[in-house]
């Protein structure tokens, strides 16, 4: 048996999408979400195992890598797991910046952890996923911001630590047509307008995004680490409007 790519959160748009891609290019996989039926579901169709893990379970995040290491090591770890929360600062708690750290930052902290001794065993790589709010700055996004800020930096050190044996590289896309993003699109009028915010004059899809974490996860990138990827449609670097 191939040393398998670990999804966390394969039950999200972004985690679909792929380990659909993954799949299709015939690698060995590993699934894991909160849900065990729609994991269970999406395993069984790609043919590849799973387990259910809730990621703010440290213990379940290290059973889950404990299952899917076996013998052969970790080729790679995606960590699609995130939050939207968007809201003024003055309408969050405390206790709002520590769920959301937890979420976003501390689950992947453990899943590479867990993973570490499988990752460099394979020569492995992982891929960490950010957001555009990051390098831009926006209004009501300080929960969010914060925390994905924290999984660049956490992207970067690893890379460091863990080099030369296993890669890391974090992904920041912009607005995605997810079911986490569901609240921002769909209304199709708010959809257009924060697409025209774009130089590409659209919002992201799913395999947008995947697709440039398949890369990353690959021997095509085997030069390619401690890098933050904008794919956002332009959105950060990009004004095509006065």
């Amino acid at each position: 048996m191939a040393a398998p790519i670990i999804i966390f959160g394969a039950n999200g748009g972004i985690g679909e999408a792929l380990a659909r891609r993954l799949a299709a290019g015939g690698a060995e996989l590993f699934l894991t979400g909160r849900s065990a039926d729609k994991v269970g579901a999406l395993a069984d169709e790609l043919k590849a195992r799973h387990a259910r893990c809730d990621v703010l379970d440290p213990a379940q995040v290290e059973a889950a890598v404990a299952e899917a290491d076996q013998g052969e090591g970790i080729a790679g770890i995606a960590y699609c797991v995130g939050s939207i929360d968007i809201r003024p600062l003055k309408a969050t708690k405390h206790d709002d910046f520590i769920q959301t750290y937890k979420l976003n930052v501390l689950g992947a902290v453990d899943a590479v952890r867990a993973a570490e001794k499988g990752l460099k065993a394979a020569k492995g790589a992982v891929v960490l996923f950010s957001t555009v709010a990051v390098q831009q700055g926006f209004a009501n996004h300080t929960l969010i911001a914060t925390a994905k800020g924290a999984v660049e930096g956490l992207g970067r050190s690893l890379a460091a630590e863990l080099a030369p044996h296993v890669r890391v590289n974090v992904v920041a896309p912009s607005l995605t047509r997810t079911p986490l993003a569901h609240g921002l699109t769909s209304n199709e009028q708010m959809t257009q307008s924060i697409a025209g915010l774009h130089a590409l004059g659209r919002i992201g899809e799913p395999d947008d995004i995947a697709a440039t974490a398949a890369f990353l996860l690959g021997k095509d990138s085997g030069w390619i680490t401690g890098q933050v990827f904008g794919v956002d449609g332009g959105r950060s670097s990009l004004r095509t409007k006065g």
